[in-house]
């Protein structure tokens, strides 16, 4: 199910409407949104739950508004502000330009310090709250592309696919560092994940059993191997099945239009890692 969360609601929040509305626990989400930010929340129900991780490792692009001029500790309009605001007579669009164009590719990023990065065994937003000093440790994170849209001093807008576990808020906080006068996220969008995107999302008040897709939508980025009658059953108890040949990587096993399961291909083999149906 694709969701387009609004403002105020955790992704935990959506979970447990989705989970009232299609009287079932077996729901769960992948890729968590701040409760500020808005746009695609990828909802999974009942076997698909176990297809979180394919999905989550997908590239994801975000509509970004920052306000330059102010840091927060909290690297969004959530926080307190770090000192008097900065002068940005000086500033130009050029200027903004090339700092975001300096964001791409692979790079080491700082983890807000309210965030879920677990610090000593605890998340480090928990220790952060206590008014501790954290210091969450930097994580390789790959932006793929980054474009300026608006720039309205102190408003700044962009658009930015980043691989996953990258932090938009920090790339906010970091932008503002570039350009020495501080920034800080103030909205969020996020746009799609992978192929998947919110223009075909819907709202909460449209949650419902006819909202429900096939999983093998939620796994449009992979090559799909039509398996036949035997190789269903051998796959829905696990056994590998000849095929892929020369290919490598996560497979879509389908049969008769159905997802029965997803496999690694090695060695001219498909080995299930992930099983669906059941025989």
């Amino acid at each position: 199910m694709l969701v387009d969360k609004p403002t105020g609601l955790t992704s935990h929040d959506v979970v447990q409407r989705v989970r009232r509305v299609l009287k079932t626990r077996a729901v769960g989400h992948t890729g968590t949104l701040d409760p500020f930010a808005t746009g695609l929340l990828v909802v999974l129900v009942g076997r698909a739950t176990r297809l979180a991780r394919f999905v989550e490792a997908q590239a994801k692009t975000y509509l970004a508004t920052a306000r330059l001029g102010v840091a927060t500790d909290t690297d969004d309009a959530t926080g307190a502000a770090l000192g008097e605001p900065a002068d940005l007579s000086a500033l130009t669009e050029a200027d903004a330009r090339a700092a975001l164009a300096g964001f791409v590719g692979r790079q080491r990023q700082r983890p807000p310090r309210y965030s879920a990065k677990h610090v000593d065994g605890e998340r480090s937003y928990r220790r952060a709250r206590r008014g501790e000093t954290v210091d969450p440790a930097e994580t390789d994170v790959t932006v793929h592309r980054i474009e300026l849209v608006t720039f309205a001093p102190p408003g700044l807008v962009f658009r930015v696919t980043v691989s996953a576990g990258t932090y938009v808020r920090a790339l906010a906080r970091d932008l503002g560092e570039r350009l020495g006068v501080g920034a800080h996220l103030t909205a969020l969008r996020r746009e799609a994940i992978g192929a998947l995107r919110v223009e075909d999302a819907v709202p909460l008040e449209r949650l419902g059993p006819d909202a429900v897709l096939p999983a093998r939508a939620a796994l449009g980025h992979l090559p799909a191997h039509e398996l036949d009658d035997p190789a269903r059953v051998a796959v829905s108890h696990g056994r590998a099945v000849p095929g892929g040949s020369g290919a490598s990587g996560d497979v879509a096993l389908m049969h008769a239009g159905e997802l029965v399961a997803v496999a690694r291909a090695e060695d001219g083999w498909l080995r299930p890692s992930v099983v669906l149906e059941t025989a």
